[in-house]
């Protein structure tokens, strides 16, 4: 008798011992790290109990964490069909490690064997890798859900989202599950019935992949013959709206695998559609629906997603999507059979060569051995032991015409994008061979993006390259998508245009050009080319580096947005020694006569150019006598310098300048008028000097009507110098002017009769001060006119002209 059994029945005694006073009493000691939960779900039925007398506590369930010994009771006689133990761990990934790993010991649960225990180990990633458990040691085989394991030990994998919990699948031990992958969040649980003691084991927890689906499982498949049942989160229920599922097969070398759908539902989509995605290496995507036929006779290791839509949950009865399916796998000695059916090939003739002769790879059509098949028609072929490395896989179509109008208008040139998945490798290479009439063009556009010439420093990244050869001699150039070239025009009678994929990727592209047959263009390659801003351009002429053949022509028409300047460099330029002509490098915009830049090969070219509009950028070639004719040419767009701003920037700059002169120059003669102001006064020819200074213009009782004037000589008009003279008291009040007919003395002043003594002799005292006034000439017979300022009443003619005496100081002068 071994030593877990005497335990166990040891362990057992105990209990009934316990339980015979009606009671079960326990000991529990929960391992370090973990937590144990006795829980019921009927409230009102048998509860647990802890401590005793006054401390004592009962409830329906009952929590213990720590390490320490605690005693239990259960106040019912068979707890155990009521109460059920789960024991959980945490187990935390930061982005390089886990804290720990699943290692199944029931150490602490052990007194609670007669329970049903479930053991659960909920694990946490760092955003957004997922957590990876390993079961290679024994593997996994999933289950339905109300099926059971035969060594009664059933996992559950379940996935926590936002939007609620998901349980990826039930499973058993043993089986081609290798690892499980889920994202962020969720748990591993182990379901062991009562009297069922847990088998050890452990399960190696590590960071996964940053994975783009629910969950990701793997699966090993074993050599020889061997099927695996797969369900899809949930089952039978529904799986999550809108979301993603991913098993990835690994396939023994020489296996094929079929995959077989055995039962699904089918959702109502309100968004998007439920979908099937196939990846393999070397073949690209397969989509597919649920109800389509699934692959067969695949060959090497395989993904198979599942997609949700958006469902339509208003609709009652709605099954939701569910899915049951079963992988095959099968050793490839025996003869794989494959129809190819040529209706499905857009008019492309197939091409299946052996590569390695010394290889076991057997490739027959309609039951005959050949090295090389070549398909035309409906036909039956047949691979035994044919790897993927063992073949190559091409196809190629010839399109030509007489005459323009016998021309197919337009020709999409697709790649099939559902050759037979029985083939032994992939489609590596389609070929598209393009015949225009006498004098006839080709013109290639891209449907969906742009074109981009590959050169050696700035290579294609994409999955595809377009190969354009002239004549089967003459390489234009490769080209790949994502880049600014909109249209390539060749004018030729043979062009080739080969799409191939990159690497060991499948040729997945399925509409790659459009071509058309149009009439002769006037150089022999034309390229339309759109730039984009912040996007460097580069150009190569044809058959770079090789270089361009002699006297040929090519042009690029480039297209400048508004307001943008292209700015081209020439990185690359190859001369050759002409033996007849030149060659030459124009730029010339378009709408324009005159070129903006010319260069022979026997002139020193500029490294760089600008051109501010939409511009033509020509190359032809001479006769070469050695060397050859080649450029590669950067364009950049950038903003145009404004020419407008600059004139505008420099003329206000220019008008400061001026404004500050301007300034200066009025300071300067202001003060020259000040100084000046001290120096010279105003003479009044009737010998009455008014002095200028600050005190303005003379004021009047009346601007308005009651000064008129009956006559006026010009040589008296001073009425603001006499303003002046009776603001300072040196005249009377004064009103029209009435002709005088006496004898005029210039050298007497004149008084008003109100004047009295005392201004007279203040005018005196200020005259005094002044220098002496100048000799007047006489008014030469002319009267002054009569008026109360010039002649005081009752004063005779010879008391009007006294002598003034020295001129007066300016009054406020400055």
């Amino acid at each position: 008798m071994s030593l877990s059994r005497l335990t166990l029945k040891i362990l057992l005694l105990t209990a009934i011992a316990s339980t015979v006073s009606g009671a079960l009493e326990l000991t529990i000691t929960p391992d370090r790290g973990s937590t144990l939960n006795i829980s019921n779900t009927d409230v009102k039925g048998c509860k647990v109990c802890t401590g005793a007398a006054r401390s004592r506590q009962c409830s329906a369930s009952l929590l213990l964490k720590d390490n320490t010994p605690v005693s239990v009771e259960f106040d019912c006689s068979k707890p155990q069909d009521v109460f059920n133990v789960e024991i959980v761990k945490n187990i935390e990934c930061t982005a390089k490690s886990c804290t720990s790993h699943i290692i199944q010991s029931d150490s602490g649960s052990l007194p609670l064997l007669g329970f049903n225990r479930k053991f659960t180990w909920n694990l946490k990633a760092s955003v957004p890798t997922a957590f990876k458990i390993d079961f290679s040691k024994t593997g996994l085989r999933q289950i339905n859900a109300s099926d059971s394991c035969a060594d009664r030990h059933s996992y559950t994998l379940r996935a926590f989202q936002t939007t609620g919990d998901v349980t990826v699948g039930k499973y058993c031990i043993t089986g081609p599950i290798s690892s499980v992958q889920i994202l962020n969040r969720g748990s591993f649980s182990l379901d062991v019935p009562a009297g069922q003691k847990l088998q050890n084991g452990r399960f190696d927890v590590s960071v996964g992949e940053e994975i783009k689906s629910l969950a990701k499982i793997t699966l090993t498949l074993p050599k020889e013959t061997s099927s695996a049942e797969l369900l899809s989160p949930n089952y039978p229920d529904s799986f999550p709206d809108d979301d993603v599922m991913e098993w990835y097969f690994q396939v023994p070398d020489k296996h094929k695998t079929s995959v077989q759908f055995l039962k699904h539902g089918q959702p109502s989509c309100l968004k998007k559609d439920t979908a099937v995605e196939y990846h393999n290496k070397g073949r690209g995507a397969l989509v597919l629906r649920l109800t389509d036929p699934q692959p067969e006779h695949n060959l090497g290791n395989f993904s198979l997603t599942l997609r949700n839509c958006e469902m339509d949950r208003r609709r009652a009865g709605s099954p939701g999507l569910s899915l049951n399916f079963k992988v095959v796998s099968s050793s490839i000695s025996s003869p794989v059979l494959c129809k190819v059916d040529v209706s499905k090939m857009e008019g492309l003739t197939l091409h299946i060569e052996k590569l390695r002769p010394a290889s076991d790879c057997e490739m027959k059509i309609n039951s005959v051995l050949t090295e090389t098949i070549t398909v035309t028609s409906n036909s039956d072929l047949s691979f035994q032991d044919c790897l993927p490395e063992d073949v190559r896989v091409t196809a190629l179509r010839v399109i030509g015409c007489n005459q323009l109008k016998e021309c197919p208008k337009t020709i999409n040139l697709w790649v099939p994008v559902r050759l037979p998945t029985c083939l032994p490798a992939p489609l590596s290479s389609v070929t598209w061979t393009l015949r225009p009439p006498e004098h006839g063009t080709v013109e290639l556009t891209s449907p969906t993006v742009y074109l981009k010439q590959c050169v050696p420093w700035l290579p294609c990244n994409d999955s595809v390259i377009i190969k354009l050869v002239e004549d089967e001699r003459t390489t234009v150039g490769h080209f790949c998508p994502q880049g600014a070239i909109q249209k390539v025009q060749i004018r030729t009678h043979n062009v080739s245009v080969t799409v191939s994929s990159t690497g060991d990727e499948a040729l997945i592209y399925k509409n790659v050009l459009i071509a058309k047959m149009k009439e002769e263009i006037s150089e022999r390659y034309i390229f339309t080319v759109v730039p984009k801003r912040d996007t460097p351009v580069f150009l190569a002429s044809p058959g770079w580096p090789a270089g361009m053949e002699s006297y040929s022509t090519a042009s690029w028409i480039i297209s400048v947005p508004p307001k943008m300047d292209a700015r081209l460099v020439f990185a690359n330029i190859s001369q050759p020694k002409c033996s007849n002509r030149h060659t030459s490098i124009k730029i010339q915009r378009v709408g324009h006569l005159e070129e903006d830049y010319s260069r022979r090969e026997d002139e020193e070219a500029e490294s760089e150019i600008t051109v501010s509009e939409s511009f033509y950028f020509n190359m032809s070639n001479c006769m070469s006598e050695r060397g050859h004719f080649s450029a590669v040419t950067k364009i950049t767009l950038q903003k145009s310098k404004n020419l407008l701003l600059t004139i505008l920037s420099v003329v206000a700059a220019l008008l400061v300048i001026f404004v500050i002169v301007l300034v200066v120059v009025c300071v300067v003669i202001r003060k020259k008028k000040k100084m000046l102001n001290h120096q010279v006064s105003i003479y009044n020819p009737n010998g009455t000097v008014f002095l200028p200074g600050q005190n303005g213009l003379p004021e009047t009782r009346d601007d308005h009507s009651e000064h008129e004037y009956a006559s006026i000589e010009d040589t008296l008009v001073y009425t603001h110098l006499l303003r002046k003279g009776r603001e300072i008291g040196m005249y009377g009040e004064f009103d029209t002017y009435r002709p005088f007919t006496g004898h005029t003395d210039s050298t007497k002043p004149l008084f008003s009769k109100n004047s009295d003594a005392k201004e007279m002799q203040q005018l005196q005292s200020s005259s005094q001060e002044g220098p002496p006034l100048p000799v007047r000439p006489l008014s030469h017979g002319k009267r002054l006119v009569d008026n109360e300022i010039y002649q005081a009443e009752g004063q005779s003619e010879d008391e009007h002209s006294p002598a003034l005496g020295p001129r007066m100081e300016p009054e406020g002068g400055n």
